[in-house]
């Protein structure tokens, strides 16, 4: 389906977006993939790696809404992955992760709609499911926005969706490429928050496979969740270094011991497939949808009440062994 289209992808130059552009390379020939992100070394550095002729590189913010329209013209598809990511620093600077994360957010849905885009997908987080950290609390706010344009559109053929997964593993800013370094300056220790802490884990290659399937089957107004495996960081922390002991340091502010990508307070909402779960929206659309049958024609059913996706409870568990397998890049 991406074949002769043109597709623009905020936040282009972070993990996911290479990894995107890698991929939807090798798999098809778009007429157009333009990487809009605001960090001009980034970019150069990205345009020095990725030379298709379908490629273009534009400096811009999400922030600026006058820049995305113009970026957007004669797009077809719109993948949205700028955020300003960082649990700490989204505390210590509030109202910056606010305008990146709930008006940048905004501003490419307005841009979408004005420019007639066909499909756009959201990148979300587990941090937005029950938020406890001001990161969390504007992806949630982003996720509601995705959902609530489909109402906006009007008799145009346009749909929005939100695609939420846990942490990527190997990105930018994430625990093991930061153990690493420890490990690679001769650390004697390495600091664990809680031993009972577990995060769900994606590869960046699942990742975007995931939402490279999502533009084939969501409707509008779906949140996608992918069923991954969770880890315990103590084991992770082991895999990456079998000799090194554990320093114990408490939890930051902002995090929690164990992550959610479905709470139980959705479980009325949440409807499961084969290999994912979809939030259906709170709200009722003008037009018709049928969130149990997917455009792939992908069937799925209600969950029980009460189910809840959380990465302490969750039955798939990556060992050591398979997370060192899983990892390529180690």
């Amino acid at each position: 389906m991406f074949n002769n289209k043109s597709i623009l992808i905020t936040g282009g130059t972070g993990s996911f977006g290479k990894k995107y552009t890698e991929i939807i390379l090798k798999k098809y020939k778009p007429s157009r993939i333009i990487i809009f992100s605001r960090d001009e070394l980034k970019q150069y550095e990205m345009a020095q790696e990725y030379t298709d002729k379908c490629m273009r590189y534009f400096i811009g913010d999400v922030r600026d809404f006058q820049r995305l329209k113009k970026a957007m013209k004669d797009v077809d598809y719109v993948i949205h992955a700028a955020a300003l990511k960082h649990v700490p620093i989204a505390e210590y600077n509030p109202m910056e992760c606010i305008k990146t994360n709930i008006n940048g957010a905004q501003n490419v849905i307005d841009a979408a709609i004005e420019n007639k885009v066909k499909k756009v997908i959201a990148l979300s987080t587990d941090k937005a499911a029950n938020p406890v950290n001001l990161y969390g609390a504007t992806k949630l706010a982003s996720d509601k926005l995705f959902v609530a344009a489909n109402n906006l559109v009007g008799s145009q053929d346009i749909q929005f969706s939100v695609v939420r997964y846990g942490n990527v593993v190997g990105s930018r800013g994430s625990v093991i490429p930061y153990f690493k370094k420890l490990i690679k300056e001769g650390a004697k220790e390495l600091p664990i928050t809680d031993r009972k802490m577990t995060r769900f884990f994606i590869t960046l290659e699942d990742g975007v496979n995931f939402v490279l399937k999502n533009f084939e089957r969501m409707q509008g107004g779906e949140i996608f969740v992918p069923k991954i495996p969770s880890m315990k960081i103590t084991d992770m922390a082991k895999a990456l270094a079998p000799k090194l002991s554990h320093k114990i340091i408490g939890i930051r502010p902002g995090e929690k011991l164990h992550e959610i990508m479905c709470p139980a307070d959705d479980s009325h909402l949440t409807i499961e497939f084969e290999d994912h779960y979809v939030i259906q929206p709170t709200i009722v659309f003008a037009g018709k949808r049928n969130f149990f049958i997917n455009n792939l024609k992908e069937k799925g059913v209600a969950v029980k009440q009460g189910f809840e996706y959380n990465s302490g409870s969750n039955i798939e568990w990556l060992t050591e062994e398979l997370f060192l397998n899983k990892c390529e890049y180690i």
